[in-house]
């Protein structure tokens, strides 16, 4: 089966190719360069820039392949939750496209997505434990099946990209601020300067307001981290690198104590689990990595991490779940509705 994923649900345009779970091409256009410009994503743009990219992204696609548009099976689209004209612009160019060749629409949980990234690489098999670190959310899922992913614990407040990019703003690194903040993290050594936030506390929810109060006091304290300008190297400011390393360490830690009570919690509760499954764009953070590779050798559970490009938002991971949904049965109508980013996507899809 041959499936095209559409991604538009923020700041990237991507169309890829999944022949029966494996990767075929995909063509990719990014807005990150434009938004750096204002600090954030700005919604407007972002949708404009959808509209005029994704027939290019089309082209490009076909152009590295011998399939033809008539050789698609099933057309899969990122339905939400991200930004609503983003979405509106990648859902009417699916299903104008499925009209078209009269192929069956599917549209994809944009989270969900993340976290099933991995059966690209490595064979998944339910249930599992999805952990879920991105820009915009953080969440441990209790994954049954491709539409039953059960939320076991989640952010109360910022997810931990956006607390990576607000801390970044503070030490003066260009948005986004993720990749620099762990450049700078790994040429410097971390002690124990931040306290683990929301972790007095037996529950798998996260918070990280209180990190980011307690690094704005320590940058106050210690004005000589912040960046004099955007290209600095970290040899040329140990300071920051070090301010990095301990943020970048407390993070990791606070997630993987999260992870180790989620997995208590299934354990007392005889929920079985195959694996701990990674996905997001943060979670191409090595520092993260490495620490719940250390938590699955523990815990005698093998811990799947997706590549880095698929961490970050990508169409293989639309196609992918949307394959795997169809596979299972499952498609929408035309009438398939966007969902924006702090609403619930819904599980509607029908059953052929």
């Amino acid at each position: 089966m041959l499936t095209l994923g559409i991604e538009s649900s923020c700041d990237e345009t991507a169309l890829a190719l999944v022949y029966d779970g494996k990767m075929v091409a995909q063509s990719l256009y990014s807005q990150a360069k434009l938004h750096a410009l204002f600090g954030g994503v700005v919604p407007e743009l972002a949708s404009r820039q959808h509209y005029t990219a994704l027939s290019h992204c089309m082209e490009e696609l076909f152009s590295q392949v011998s399939y033809t548009m008539e050789d698609i099976d099933c057309i899969a689209v990122a339905r939400g939750p991200g930004l609503l004209g983003s979405l509106l612009v990648g859902i009417a160019f699916a299903k104008g496209l499925a009209f078209t060749l009269q192929k069956p629409l599917v549209g994809v949980n944009h989270l969900h997505a993340h976290l099933f990234a991995a059966g690209l690489e490595y064979p998944l098999s339910f249930p599992f434990i999805g952990i879920l670190i991105s820009g915009g959310h953080t969440y441990i899922y209790y994954c049954s099946s491709y539409t039953e992913c059960t939320i076991l614990g989640r952010t109360l407040d910022d997810a931990v990209g956006e607390v990576f990019d607000k801390i970044g703003k503070m030490l003066g690194m260009e948005y986004p601020a993720g990749r620099r903040i762990e450049e700078f993290a790994l040429k410097a050594q971390s002690d124990t300067v931040f306290t683990h936030p929301y972790c007095k506390v037996k529950t798998i929810d996260c918070s990280f307001s209180g990190l980011k109060t307690q690094v704005l006091q320590y940058i106050q304290k210690h004005p000589e981290c912040i960046l004099k300008h955007h290209r600095t190297i970290p040899e040329e400011n140990p300071y920051c690198a070090y301010v990095c390393a301990n943020i970048t360490r407390t993070i990791a830690e606070t997630l993987t104590h999260k992870v180790i009570l989620a997995l208590e919690h299934c354990n007392e509760n005889k929920l079985p689990y195959s694996a701990l499954v990674l996905g997001g764009g943060v979670a191409a953070n090595q520092y993260i990595r490495h620490e719940l590779r250390e938590c699955s050798e523990t815990y005698m559970c093998p811990l799947y991490t997706p590549s880095l490009s698929l961490c970050t938002d990508n169409a293989y991971m639309i196609a992918y779940l949307g394959q795997q949904l169809y596979k299972s049965g499952y498609y929408h109508s035309s009438s398939l509705s966007a969902i924006p980013r702090g609403s619930i996507v819904p599980v509607d899809y029908l059953k052929m």
